[in-house]
């Protein structure tokens, strides 16, 4: 008797089987890591870091392509439509949560964030810090507040990575919980927009820790709040932005690689397992404790779950100050 096997089947079994095998050669070529922004910043730095240790374990060249622009989004998108083998993968950051809902909200998305990506692993833990130019007369975010609110006639600015990036949330959403006004500066990355702030064009940034701790510790710039949970061990007179009476600002920051929507999933299970090994390997470790950032290597699971999370926590607050 001839049994014949649905088309849907027969489909499945092809996807399945192809899956397994690509899986298995995995990697037999270049892997290229996107930086959504310019080089020099944070994510940059660690993912340059994580690239050089995985091309020596893996035994292929992972490359960081800097694909700047667009709080990220430019840089997403062509992860996002890649092929799903394993050969692009997205390094980002915690500004990727709140630009996809932005850019989502505006109906100028490029991809469904929702749908369009797999997690693969948070890299490190790097606390997000605001900062001021070293000539701006406060100590923290809460004198800032009062200085904009009693003297009308100062036109500070404050830069961000893009549109939809995290300083541009949190800098609109204290400007409507302060009441006070700034005009928002956008740019391609962390490295330019340091500089213009240590230059004095821009009077409020901010960034993840490593960006900009040098500069903190040598003076040229204030650290004004961290928008972490508690108190960073590295700069311990720096207070929250809970303390300082902003806890709609309260905002962990962190590193962490993405893969297109299906992957296969022996291929998410050998990234993550790349990406723990590095950046747990002891030498790799110190240079990343060096820089603020503390190594992590979380499970795929926990890396989407985060993601979603933020992505909730700043939907409505993102929607109320019509961003889009």
């Amino acid at each position: 008797m001839k049994i014949t096997v649905p088309q849907s089947i027969t489909l499945f079994l092809t996807l399945f089987l192809s899956g397994i095998t690509l899986a298995q050669n995995y990697p037999n070529k270049p892997i290229k890591m996107v930086v959504p922004f310019a080089a020099g910043g944070t994510t940059d730095v660690v993912a340059r870091l994580i690239a050089q240790r995985m091309s020596e374990s893996m035994g292929q060249t992972v490359v960081v392509d800097n694909r700047g622009g667009a709080g990220g989004a430019i840089g997403a998108d062509l992860v996002a439509k890649a092929a799903p083998d394993g050969y692009t993968v997205l390094m980002h950051n915690l500004t990727f949560p709140l630009s996809s809902v932005a850019q989502t909200l505006a109906g100028i998305s490029p991809f469904n964030p929702d749908t369009a990506f797999e997690g693969v692993s948070i890299a490190v833990y790097v606390p997000f810090i605001l900062t001021a130019n070293s000539k701006v007369p406060v100590k923290d975010l809460k004198e800032l507040a009062s200085l904009l609110s009693k003297d009308k006639s100062l036109q500070y600015n404050y830069g961000s990575t893009g549109p939809g990036s995290a300083v541009h949330v949190l800098g609109e959403a204290f400007k409507r919980a302060a009441k006070v006004d700034m005009e928002h500066i956008p740019f391609k990355g962390a490295a330019p927009l340091k500089q213009e702030l240590l230059s004095g064009r821009i009077q409020i940034g901010g960034d993840q820790l490593s960006t900009s701790i040098a500069e903190i510790k040598a003076g040229t710039l204030k650290a004004i709040a961290t928008t972490a949970s508690k108190r960073i061990s590295t700069l311990p007179d720096v207070p929250t932005v809970v303390e300082l009476g902003y806890p709609m600002l309260e905002l962990e920051g962190w590193n962490g690689v993405f893969a297109p929507a299906k992957t296969p999933k022996e291929i998410i299970d050998r990234l993550n397992k790349e990406i723990i090994a590095a950046v747990r390997n002891p030498e790799l470790a110190a240079r990343l404790n060096d820089m603020g950032a503390e190594p992590v290597g979380s499970t795929p699971a926990e890396q989407t779950a985060i993601y979603k999370k933020q992505m909730e926590q700043f939907r409505g607050v993102i929607k109320e100050m019509k961003m889009n």
